[in-house]
């Protein structure tokens, strides 16, 4: 009898030994999958401005660790010019309503990318800690402009771009305006939807092995990713936040965890029943009406 439960325990440690390195392999792979993106992954825009009826330019910027990284310039009418940055594994194409609202008010539009999305280049994405060099990278492009006055520059990101917006803004005094839609507060807060969102794993008890591998493969720690601390330094310059309770993508506490950090001006637009990035098609008008006024008021009303 103690012959056959020891070989049954042997079993059982054996299985558990297999089970456990699954679970390590598979979790490795998904974090790899996360912060990267060749090439031949990626989604790629089919559409551009002119499917819009909107006037542009191909442009590009070089990072500052050497990477090329492409976007659409779209003439300012005003003077004014809002740089919009996409979500995470999207492209530029995501913001193409914005930009065609924007350019009906009289805006210019710079629909930028970062690295390791689009047609840009690198591979590793790793949550802003590089990133944000990209976005200065744009930054420092449009002071070359002389049809636009680097004194009204605002910006609005979706999702990861909202995040990128918040982060970029609190190191950049000239950036005017901020709206960010959808955007994390900060890994901590939402890796559990977020894992589960786009692994489609369970958050226990993969999240914390996805982290685990991603944080080695990629030098950030968790807690680097916050942008409730990134949003506080941005004041007293406003900040728009948009927020839906369905979110199935982040945290949908994510908008008033931010708001809460902010400093004043600032806005929180928070509908229960939206999902993610869901304000520009869903709340369409409305969207319009927000967005054009704050930027209206912080970029053109005042000096």
């Amino acid at each position: 009898m103690k012959w056959a439960n020891k070989v049954i325990l042997n079993l059982v440690i054996g299985l558990l030994l297999v089970a456990a390195g699954a679970v390590l392999r598979v979790t490795k792979s998904e974090a790899h999958n996360l912060i990267t993106a060749p090439m031949d992954t990626r989604e790629l825009p089919e559409e551009t401005p002119a499917n819009y009826n909107i006037p542009f330019a191909d442009v590009t910027v070089t990072s500052v660790d050497g990477l090329k990284l492409v976007g659409w310039l779209v003439p300012s009418k005003n003077g004014a010019v809002v740089i919009l940055q996409h979500g995470y594994k999207s492209t530029r194409e995501e913001m193409l309503n914005e930009a065609e609202m924007l350019y009906r008010h009289g805006y210019g539009v710079l629909l930028t990318t970062v690295r390791a999305h689009d047609h840009s280049e690198g591979e590793m994405i790793t949550f802003g800690m590089r990133e944000v060099g990209d976005m200065d990278a744009w930054y420092q492009y449009l002071l070359t402009r002389d049809d636009i006055d680097t004194k009204r520059i605002g910006m609005l990101g979706n999702s990861f771009g909202g995040m990128l917006v918040i982060q970029y803004a609190a190191q950049n005094e000239n950036i005017k305006a901020v709206v960010a839609d959808s955007a994390f507060s900060s890994l901590n807060d939402t890796v559990s939807t977020s894992l589960t969102y786009f692994t489609d794993l369970p958050a226990f008890p993969f999240a914390p092995l996805i982290l685990y591998w991603a944080e080695r493969e990629t030098g950030f720690k968790l807690e680097d990713i916050d942008a409730t601390k990134w949003v506080a330094q941005i004041s007293p310059r406003p900040v728009f936040l948009m927020q839906g309770g369905a979110d199935v993508a982040i945290s949908a506490s994510s908008g008033k965890r931010l708001y809460d950090a902010a400093g004043e001006p600032k806005e929180l637009w928070f509908e229960p029943d939206l999902g993610h990035v869901d304000f520009d098609s869903k709340r369409a008008d409305e969207f319009e009406r927000r967005v054009v006024e704050f930027f209206d008021h912080y970029l053109l009303d005042k000096e």
